[in-house]
């Protein structure tokens, strides 16, 4: 997909309780922003895995997420996954609607005549270790839940090297852990695939199926614009290059793209600091912080541009509202 990638709120909310039943506290902001949406955008993810994984304290704090992990996290597809009737439809519907659960990477399915492999990779950067190792984890415990703890799996395979006594790992995961691997992946015989899931629901699963299918297109879909302003909104120091970064493009192919769609990252950008300082302002905060936590170089720099966008400076504004 080409637009910033996303992740749905009950994802991020996982984590959150996570942080709760660990007594830790997560930054307010954060925490706010994601009580008032269903998608999250990869760098508020980070800021949260950051936060999670630093006052955790725990290198293998991923692996308990992952094992804590429940259906409702996983959104629609995880209804999905759940209500299948056995477990290679699972697998072939994991591939089809794990955008949904989160776009921050992607599965794979890899099958010879004697073992299957369901190979995951990641785009994100920060903290990756301990978030595959979320992913892999809830991939195996919500295997074995779906089956009825039928599921034998050979192996787990990780790219990447052990962030703590790898015994460790096969307790907590039950099963053996090999790790600096070309994969992440999960790795069990392929007569596996024939289970039964516990759960089916052939019925519930079609109409599921149509929810998820309409949630897809909406993510394919979203425009440039719509996009490009909800990262300003989130991120309002950001200037174009690393808005364009975010996106995975150049400034250059952004400024042409948003071209293509009558509008200018220019516009966009005033429209939404003059917003989001209107706000400030009525909200009583200082002029010289708002002038900070949107990327003006100064308080003056700052006045100039709100008479630009207004008619007025920022005080006559602040005087002018009603109390």
């Amino acid at each position: 997909m080409s637009h910033s990638p996303t992740v749905t709120v009950h994802f991020s909310q996982a984590i959150m309780q996570a942080a709760q039943r660990l007594g830790l506290a997560l930054p307010g902001d954060l925490v706010a922003r994601m009580d008032s949406r269903e998608r999250v955008d990869l760098a508020s993810q980070d800021r949260l895995w950051e936060a999670f994984c630093e006052g955790a304290g725990d290198p293998l704090v991923g692996v308990d997420l992952g094992l804590a992990l429940q259906v409702g996290h996983l959104d629609t597809a995880g209804m999905i996954l759940m209500s299948c009737e056995t477990l290679e439809e699972a697998v072939e519907s994991l591939i089809d609607y794990h955008p949904i659960v989160g776009e921050g990477g992607a599965f794979e399915v890899v099958r010879d005549p004697r073992f299957c492999e369901v190979r995951y990779q990641p785009v994100y950067q920060t903290r990756r270790p301990t978030r595959v190792e979320a992913v892999m984890a809830s991939l195996l415990h919500l295997t074995r839940w779906s089956t009825g703890d039928a599921f034998r799996p050979e192996c787990l395979t990780l790219r990447h090297g052990a962030q703590d006594q790898p015994e460790r790992y096969q307790d907590k995961l039950g099963l053996p852990v090999h790790f600096n691997r070309p994969d992440n992946a999960l790795v069990f015989p392929a007569d596996q695939l024939k289970l039964p899931l516990i759960h089916a629901n052939p019925a519930l699963c079609r109409h599921l199926r149509g929810l998820a299918d309409e949630l897809l297109a909406r993510l394919d879909s979203q425009s440039l614009g719509a996009r490009v302003s909800t990262l300003i909104r989130d991120h309002p120091r950001w200037g174009k290059e690393r808005i364009a970064e975010q996106l995975g493009m150049s400034g250059r192919h952004l400024i042409r793209k948003l071209a293509d769609e009558g509008t200018s990252f220019k516009l966009l950008r005033d429209t939404l600091l003059q917003d989001l300082a209107e706000q400030a302002l009525a909200d009583g905060v200082r002029t010289g912080r708002i002038a900070e936590d949107l990327g003006f170089s100064d308080e003056s720099a700052f006045a100039k541009a709100f008479k630009r966008w207004t008619g007025s400076t920022p005080a006559r504004f602040r005087e002018a509202r009603p109390d």
